[in-house]
């Protein structure tokens, strides 16, 4: 197994520790560098920057994608590592050599983050070199990789006497070395923005593109047990995701779209929507896995649409 350790800002980590999220941006101010690292579910772990040469937490990765500073924020609020938009954004422009309104940023996205005691912090390995400055990846296969790895492990076996180990809830199930198992759970931040960049920042009825008025939408709700997976959600206008909410509109098996009469019936309105009706999504993730599931779509059009 291959997992990275990743240099961090120490105030970074210490904002986050303190709140103790369920996921976390772990940002870098440039959008020029890409990640591919490790694959979706592994480890990635916090190193300090020196003179504190400790690991300290980590957290497992979801997909890095290169973000406006202002969906950023819209998704990942705090998580980000600050307390306010100004402060973010000033975190940002200290370390950028061009301003810009609304700057592209590197967003490496972690669920399930973890943080260390002070006394349970882990020297880096013997072969770090001082000249890191992103950071560096390392495999189990390898004895000091083995080694690291194994004392994480056991620091996190700690934190699940305490009850303080994630929660072990979701589908893909990858299990690292023989003890440690986790079954990561995607968070309401990673799930906006993976819905918003498998849709290429466009909503799927109308084509919008204007991203203040995106909205990610669950087919089936989280709170009745939807998923945050990218199959379970829609990128939609605000008013088509108010609609789709509230079952004036769904979708068929075919993706075409369904408005219910009752718009008409109930307000005397509706012309613009209604030039939707039959037509089939305008704008439709090229990933088979990443478009609307069949089975949320029926729960939808059973449970929620007033047809």
């Amino acid at each position: 197994m291959k997992f990275y350790i990743g240099v961090t800002d120490n105030d970074w980590f210490r904002f986050l520790a303190h709140y103790e999220p369920d996921e976390a941006n772990f940002w870098r101010p440039s959008s020029t560098m890409n990640f591919r690292a490790i694959r979706a579910g592994a480890p990635f772990l916090f190193k300090l920057k020196a003179p504190n040469n400790y690991i300290v937490g980590g957290g497992f990765f979801v997909k890095h994608l290169i973000l406006p500073l202002s969906l950023a924020w819209d998704a990942f609020g705090i998580k980000n590592g600050a307390a306010t938009y100004d402060r973010f954004r000033q975190l940002i422009m200290n370390l950028r050599q061009q301003d810009g309104l609304n700057p592209s940023i590197g967003c490496t996205i972690l669920t399930e983050p973890f943080f260390f005691a002070r006394e349970d912090w882990i020297p880096v390995p013997s072969n770090w070199s001082k000249n890191i400055v992103q950071g560096k990846t390392y495999s189990t296969e390898d004895v000091i990789g083995e080694n690291l790895w194994n004392r994480v492990q056991e620091r996190m076996d700690d934190k699940r006497q305490e009850g303080k180990e994630p929660e072990l809830v979701y589908e893909d199930e990858v299990r690292y070395g023989k003890k440690y198992e986790i079954r990561s759970r995607i968070g309401q931040g990673a799930f906006r923005v993976l819905v918003t960049d498998a849709y290429q920042r466009r909503c799927a009825v109308t084509g919008e593109k204007t991203l203040p008025v995106l909205e990610a939408a669950h087919i089936k709700p989280y709170a009745e047990s939807g998923p945050n997976s990218i199959s379970n959600g829609l990128l939609l206008r605000s008013d088509m995701h108010i609609l789709f909410d509230k079952g004036y509109m769904t979708l068929d098996n075919d993706l075409n779209v369904e408005i219910s009469r009752r718009i008409k019936e109930e307000y005397q309105n509706g012309r613009e929507y209604y030039a939707y009706h039959g037509k089939r999504l305008s704008n439709i993730p090229p990933d088979l896995h990443e478009q609307p599931s069949s089975g949320f779509l029926e729960w939808h059009q059973h449970e929620v649409y007033k047809g």
